[in-house]
């Protein structure tokens, strides 16, 4: 089921974009296999595998990538696929000896996706770093928090997950796309710099208009506009307020019982002190309760602001089914929503397969005699079970 069933894809383990680009593929239906290396990586957090969510919806296999045996084995899977997926600094998988290049020439229409923090090319194209590190480069960091405060770090949906992982998917998508129409593959070249940058674009364009200030915490949509904020409530819980049109900030007003003249012009930045003042004021007469009976669901354009297990319960999710239940762990649905051909529900991350049941991926990736093969290998029958924690 979901509109991408009947595409393969190679996923070769890696941490944050790249699994994430791989859960967004395989929701949608495409068939992803996950190569695990034979031993984690240790990155300091353990869990049970069942809550890293981003393995969710495929089937896995550990193997040694520094094996050539095992390098030709995930060769065999390549020429079978449709895309692969790999998260490694520059040059690694070429080492290995799967890089684009090898890769191609087994399968010219397949698509070589490839996710970096820096990208292919460039002076730190080789060095480390993380979410906090690319946007700190392209600006946008710097850009979020309030006025004389530090920028504000804003998880990690911003660079691995925004500018990584979905320009990873969507770049991979439109080049299968091309591929199914030329018969020829290509190198995606994903890089977070490049995603949080794109973006970036209509701040780009504010800024060279001279619309936008340097300072954060002075524009609009920086939580510099007093009617475009956050606010607390009698009982220590928050809300949103966003109105920015005039009808709707006017509205807003009506509701609080707040004359226009209390709060001044609303563009006008040298009101927006006594404007927030008001604000202040009026909020934190009630309780995030009875501001939520009074101002959801109107054109004031408000919401209280939730915690991760308050958004679960909430009437409007729960209705769309937005975060769902799946054996015990509650995560989002797969998104966005396909009137034909809806994504089935998924099914939660798995040890790396073996025995009976990797035979049986074989069968169903590889051609019979390449699979009869490798069922007799000793490199399978080697093969570990990826860890229970992650």
């Amino acid at each position: 089921m979901g509109p991408l069933e009947g595409i393969k894809i190679i996923e070769l383990a890696g941490i944050g974009p790249g699994p994430m680009a791989a859960m967004q593929l395989a929701d949608m239906g495409a068939t992803v296999l996950r190569i695990e290396r034979r031993e984690a990586a240790d990155l300091g957090v353990k869990r049970p595998l069942k809550f890293n969510l981003l393995l969710r919806n495929r089937e896995s296999i550990a193997l040694d990538l520094k094996d050539p045996a095992s390098v030709r084995l995930v060769l065999d899977l390549v020429a079978q696929a449709d895309a692969l997926i790999e998260g490694f600094r520059p040059g690694v998988t070429e080492r290995l000896g799967m890089g684009p290049e090898v890769c191609l020439a087994r399968n010219p229409r397949l698509v070589y996706g490839r996710m970096t923090g820096w990208g292919q090319s460039g002076p730190l194209a080789h060095a480390a770093g993380h979410d906090i590190n690319y946007i700190s480069l392209t600006g946008a960091l710097r850009a979020i928090g309030r006025k004389d405060q530090p920028p504000s770090i804003p998880l990690a949906l911003v660079g691995d997950f925004g500018g990584g992982a979905m320009f990873l998917a969507m770049g991979v998508l439109a080049a299968i796309i091309n591929a199914r129409s030329t018969g020829l593959g290509q190198v995606v070249d994903a890089a977070i710099v490049d995603g949080v940058s794109s973006l970036a674009t209509a701040f780009h364009g504010l800024a060279a208009a001279g619309q936008w200030k340097d300072e954060r915490g002075s524009n609009v949509l920086d939580s510099g506009a007093p009617f475009y904020d956050v606010y607390a409530c009698s009982d220590g819980e928050w809300i949103s307020i966003g109105p920015i049109e005039a009808r709707f900030h006017a509205d807003l007003l009506r509701r609080l019982g707040v004359a226009p003249s209390e709060v001044g012009e609303r563009f006008d930045e040298a009101d927006w002190p006594r404007a927030r003042a008001v604000y202040e004021r009026v909020f934190q007469t009630r309780p995030r309760a009875a501001w939520c009976e009074l101002l959801e669901g109107t054109d004031v354009c408000f919401s209280p602001v939730l915690s991760f297990a308050e958004a679960a319960a909430h009437p409007h999710l729960k209705a769309r089914e937005t975060l769902i239940d799946i054996e015990g762990v509650v995560q989002p649905a797969p998104a966005p929503r396909f009137a034909r051909t809806p994504s089935e529900r998924p099914w939660p991350p798995e040890p790396a397969l073996q025995g009976d049941a990797l035979h049986d991926l074989l069968d169903r990736w590889l051609p019979a005699a390449q699979s009869a093969a490798w069922r007799s290998a000793d490199l399978l029958a080697e093969s570990q079970a990826r860890n229970e924690v992650s």
